[in-house]
């Protein structure tokens, strides 16, 4: 008896029909539509993706790269292709860390931001008010170098000054005391040269400005909050990621494996980082604004302002297609672009990166809510045109109506 009431109880209760609202069935029926139209977008954009770098492959262009894609508030594509090593024949994956070489400056100048927003400091203040022994010029010129003139590459000093004595492993505080012997090629502010050693100075004031160096300071703020696992600062903790691609070069019809240098983590602020797809995807994320707990969308957005214009010739992204103008922020390129079809202007932030024969591209298009990454093993002239071709890719994607991507 006690069994049939038991079964007779379950039936009933089996039997009962949630009950809702015409309008609560209607939303959740449109939920259910965008989760099938997102799953179909994604499916589309993975399939054009693979057939983009295995083309890539197929004719020799990259040996590895790692490829992370952010639309709006997902990482929409997060992977691997070719080798991380050739003669082993190591596959390279969403998590195989590459170095980032200049991709650094980037997190610098976000960093600074953050710094801002904290009160460490201001872009505005006087280097030797945090660097004391600091002589660049005259003592005029030496007191009118900024914070912003370090990372936006306009204290006037000489292009890539000292850049060899970052290679050469030199400590940055001990950089800081040989521009004395460098003649200004400018008043501050007022001329665009590209700096390894001079924006690396960053670092020090801010180690000198929080009494921390700036691999604390990236944990803390960014890659610990955005659970960044998979990137690194020094050469040892890369090497123990075990996932690694390795550099390459073309050697005929095959590669040859560079070995891995440990340069430049002296100066992480200017090209020290290393991290995966997977990590940069979390990192893009970030920057498009969609972890405002981290840091405020508006103070973030601040490294990304342009600073100064700049007058380059031959540039390779001044040959993307309706390219107008191009401005350097802080460790950030911004591009404004027009649509030759609608009219309409646009704005990139990107920057490239190269280091110990890793070349890596990065590029966010706020009004469309996009970031888009390329890490490579190896230098390649697909990196002149990639984010371009992948921005044309993903914008066709998301326009195909519903039916076309589920014929897909």
């Amino acid at each position: 008896m006690v069994l049939i009431l038991f079964v007779f109880s379950a039936a009933t209760i089996d039997t009962k029909v949630e009950e809702v609202s015409p309008e609560e069935f209607q939303q959740r029926m449109a939920m259910q539509k965008e989760a099938k139209i997102y799953a179909s977008r994604k499916r589309a954009l993975k399939l054009a993706i693979n057939q983009y770098f295995n083309e890539a492959l197929k004719f020799g262009e990259i040996a590895g790269a790692g490829v992370s894609i952010v639309k709006g508030d997902s990482i929409i594509l997060a992977e691997g292709f070719g080798k991380r090593n050739n003669d082993k024949g190591t596959p390279v994956n969403a998590e195989t860390v590459f170095r980032l070489g200049s991709l650094s400056k980037g997190f610098t100048g976000v960093l600074a931001a953050k710094l801002v927003e904290e009160g460490a400091f201001d872009f505005m203040d006087k280097v030797t008010d945090y660097l004391p022994e600091f002589v660049f010029g005259d003592s005029t010129n030496t007191r009118g170098i900024k914070i912003a003139h370090l990372l936006s590459h306009t204290s006037g000093a000489p292009y890539h000054s000292y850049t060899n004595l970052v290679e050469a492993g030199l400590a940055m505080d001990k950089i800081a005391v040989q521009f004395r012997e460098v003649e200004p090629l400018s008043e501050p502010g007022v001329q665009y040269s590209y700096q390894n050693a001079m924006f690396a100075l960053s670092q020090e004031v801010m180690l000198r400005a929080t009494s921390q160096n700036i691999n604390s300071l990236l944990i803390q703020h960014f890659f610990g909050p955005l659970g960044m696992s998979r990137t690194s600062m020094d050469h040892a903790s890369f090497l123990k990621m075990g996932n690694i691609a390795e550099p390459h070069v073309r050697s005929g019809n095959s590669w040859r494996i560079l070995p891995l240098k440990d340069n430049y983590y002296n100066a992480v602020a200017a090209g020290g980082i290393d991290a995966s797809a997977d990590d940069m995807g979390k990192w893009m994320r970030f920057l498009l604004g969609h972890n405002t707990s981290v840091m405020a969308k508006s103070n973030l957005e601040k490294a990304f302002e342009p600073f100064i214009e700049l007058n380059e010739n031959n540039k390779y992204y001044q040959r993307w297609e309706g390219h107008l103008k191009s401005a350097y922020a802080f460790g950030w390129r911004i591009h404004t672009m027009k649509n030759e079809t609608t009219n309409k202007e646009e704005t990139i932030v990107h920057h490239g990166g190269s280091v110990n024969s890793y070349r890596n591209e990065i590029a966010l298009f706020p009004d469309a809510d996009l970031g888009i990454c390329v890490l490579m093993n190896n230098h390649s002239g697909l990196a002149k045109h990639v984010i371009p071709d992948l921005r044309a890719i993903v914008k066709h994607i998301y326009e195909l109506s519903p039916d076309a991507l589920a014929s897909l």
